[in-house]
């Protein structure tokens, strides 16, 4: 069976020379599987190679999101972060009283605790449970990485935690010292470093489910004489569609009978809705004015526009590639070089003819040494702390390679509507004749638009009610298709409707001219036009002082985009851009070397968002919109842009920092963990070791706190 309207062979890799297929699981979460090498959608990691015969069509290409294909992933996501908290919490109980009856007790607080009978075994028994129970998990994952012929961080935690296991099952039978506590304070703290990893990664995206909310689920259609409700999948083509005053237009069609006007700003960006009359094409999705139109549906399914919006929504999530974090980088390298350096140590020590006990400690000690116990902490609990600031602040990060990204940026393009403007009507200025003041004018326009659902009647009378001016009683309302609506006041007939501004009046084509007219006699006019929001000129003079290029992107007219840009001190601008021409404006900039952010709201700025090296939402955008981002502006304010980008640079900075902490101390610390310095007398102990690598976890934690004091 076909989706999408692909063949499914077209799909399927390519078959190796063994006549199976390759392909890369995650080796934490082996439910992921892609035909590509990659980065784990649940925890970051680097998916490795493995071999399988069969590739389910479900595990390359899911059209409600790619990305977690085939895999129940927000069913199954948060059961297995979950797990490894509940991992965390039993693990950390159980190394309570292994660590009250280790040495540390007597040698730091000269404390010993209560000894009874069997006591000596206690670490023995909880240490097996910890590492049975909470290391499982690791020592299957690098099994999953030996397989992939890829060792990595898993791989070195398995022979930490194996090695120190089976040293102290030995020393314990010995008498000796084990390092049991080291053991389970390590598995400990690297499940709860894997839970904060997880927790800080982004979920799977919903942008396409968004966007098929917009349809309605039923359609009143005529059908033989008779007008009935269906669902709207059973629509066919050249079935008639009767969309009422406000309703939503179910399909893509032609209006074959009724006049009004069609808010399109979900898929075109312009602010002002369109008059529309019989011959005009209408989209679904987009909501219906005042007028009762009947539409001959003309496309359905795959074929309607806002069907071509999700495809571009899928192929540009599908373009995007993971960042490898560095983090990997780090621990992949560090892997082979305390693999390198501990079996060398062994076996130099061996052939040196040292004692069996203190070359398998050199061993034991340089892979504990090594271990990324604080490197597993190092990216995500930055990630974490920088997340939780900006959601405190009104800056929502939904995927944390977007925040990381933002520091490189060159250009941002803005969307206007909604954006830069409120996305809603304003009344600008108010010029009546000789005859009539300017609150009496506004009184008789928002008298009789207060019974109309239109935006810019809306406008007027929000205008009237801030200004305290009261509304007079009307008889005989009507609306006027396409116009406007009559009342009236007094015994006379007041009519309230648009009219373009003329060729001779201030700002042509940018704002809407509503006229007053008194029977036959025009009283005055009022002007409307889309809102600035206050913050916006604020905000791209920050941008621009911090290097940043700035660019405005609309579907209105030439002559209100230039206003507007020449209005917030914007030089780059292109006007009646649709949807696609969006996302390949975004394309454009980005094959010219440019790294692009996009800030949007619109269902029409979802491609873009998803084609942008970040995508940033407005927070009262549209739902598409803002699952299509990386970043959502929760208060609306522009200005917050400038304030992702610094932070982004500071928790870059505490990344690099971090890393180094986590792993740069090997470099002192191994060659002295393998004994390098030993005929000095100066030597790492495995318990020594241990520590070092505890504090390095201290240091890590402390230096990614220290992100807190970042302002906004």
């Amino acid at each position: 069976m076909d989706c999408c309207n692909h063949n499914l062979s077209e799909l399927k890799p390519p078959e190796d020379a063994s006549g199976k297929t390759p392909v890369y699981s995650c080796p934490m979460h082996p439910e992921i599987v892609r035909e590509k090498p990659g980065m784990c959608p649940e925890c970051g990691m680097a998916l490795v190679k493995t071999q399988s015969a069969k590739l389910k069509a479900q595990d390359i290409h899911d059209p409600v999101n790619p990305a977690m294909a085939g895999h129940g992933a927000s069913k199954h996501k948060g059961h297995r972060a979950f797990s490894f908290l509940q991992k965390f919490w039993i693990s950390l109980v159980l190394t309570i009283p292994v660590l009250l009856y280790s040495e540390l007790p007597e040698k730091f607080f000269s404390w010993r605790a209560p000894a009874f009978v069997g006591a000596e075994y206690l670490p023995l028994v909880l240490g097996s449970i910890v590492f049975w129970y909470g290391g499982l998990v690791f020592l299957q994952s690098a099994w999953r990485e030996i397989k992939g012929k890829l060792p990595g961080m898993m791989t070195l935690i398995a022979l930490a935690i194996t090695a120190a296991y089976t040293w102290s099952m030995y020393q314990t039978f010995r008498g000796q010292h084990t390092l049991f506590w080291e053991l389970t304070t390590l598995i400990t703290i690297m499940l709860l470093g894997h839970w904060i990893e997880m927790k800080a990664v982004q979920s799977a995206k919903g942008a396409l489910r968004e966007l098929s909310k917009l349809l309605p689920d039923t359609a009143e259609i005529k059908r033989g004489g008779e007008t009935r409700i269906i669902p709207l999948e059973e629509a066919k083509e050249g079935d008639v569609v009767i969309v009422r005053p406000g309703g939503k237009v179910p399909v893509d069609g032609k209006i074959i009978e009724g006049k009004t006007e069609i808010n399109e700003s979900i898929v075109t960006g312009e602010s002002k809705p369109v008059e529309k009359q019989e011959g005009d094409k209408v989209i679904a999705g987009t909501t219906n004015g005042d007028g009762t139109i009947f539409v001959e549906v003309t496309e359905i399914g795959e074929h309607t526009f806002l069907a071509g919006i999700m495809r571009l929504v899928e192929e540009a999530e599908r373009s995007k590639s993971r960042l490898q974090t560095l983090s990997d980088k780090a621990a992949l390298y560090l892997t082979g070089v305390a693999i390198l350096v501990g079996g060398g140590a062994l076996g130099g020590w061996l052939m040196l003819g040292a004692a069996p006990t203190f070359a398998v400690e050199r061993f034991v000690a340089v892979l504990v040494i090594a271990c990324p116990h604080a490197l597993g902490l190092a990216i995500p609990l930055v990630a974490s702390i920088s997340t939780t600031l900006s959601a405190r602040s009104g800056l929502l990060v939904k995927n944390r390679l977007a925040l990381e990204e933002a520091r490189r940026m060159d250009i941002v393009v803005f969307d206007k509507t909604g954006t830069l403007t409120k996305g809603e009507f304003g009344v600008t200025r108010i010029i009546p004749n000789n005859l009539i003041t300017n609150n009496l004018l506004t009184q008789l326009a928002a008298s009789v638009d207060a019974h109309s659902e239109h935006p810019i009647a809306k406008a007027i009378v929000a205008y009237a009610k801030e200004k305290n001016i009261g509304l007079t009683p009307i008889k005989n309302f009507k609306r006027v298709p396409g116009k406007g609506a009559e009342a009236e006041i007094d015994g006379e007939k007041i009519f309230v409707g648009r009219e373009e501004a003329s060729s001779g009046d201030e700002g042509e084509g940018v704002e809407t001219k509503v006229v007053v007219v008194k029977g036959d006699k025009t009283l005055g006019a009022l002007y409307l036009r889309d809102v600035i929001r206050e913050e916006a000129k604020e905000a791209i003079e920050e941008l621009q002082t911090q290097g940043i290029e700035v660019a405005m992107i609309t579907g209105d007219s030439d002559a209100v985009a230039k206003a507007v840009a020449k209005e917030l001190g914007i030089q780059t601008f292109f006007s009646r851009v649709l949807p696609h021409e969006k996302s390949e404006k975004v394309k454009s900039l980005k094959a010219r070397g440019k790294r692009v952010a996009f800030v949007g709201d619109g269902v029409n700025d979802a491609p873009a968002l998803a084609e942008a090296n970040v995508g940033i939402a407005i927070g009262a955008g549209t739902n598409v919109a803002i699952e299509s981002a990386g970043i959502i502006l929760v208060r609306n304010n522009p200005k917050d842009i400038a304030s992702i980008f610094r932070l982004s640079k500071a928790t870059y900075r505490k990344m690099l920092q971090n890393l180094f902490w986590a792993s740069g101390y090997n470099v002192i610390a191994m060659p002295l963990a393998a004994g390098a310095l030993a005929k000095y007398g100066i030597m790492l102990e495995p318990a020594a070791s241990a520590i070092l690598m505890s504090f390095s976890t201290v240091i890590v934690a402390v230096n990614a706190l220290t992100l807190k004091r970042f302002k906004f």
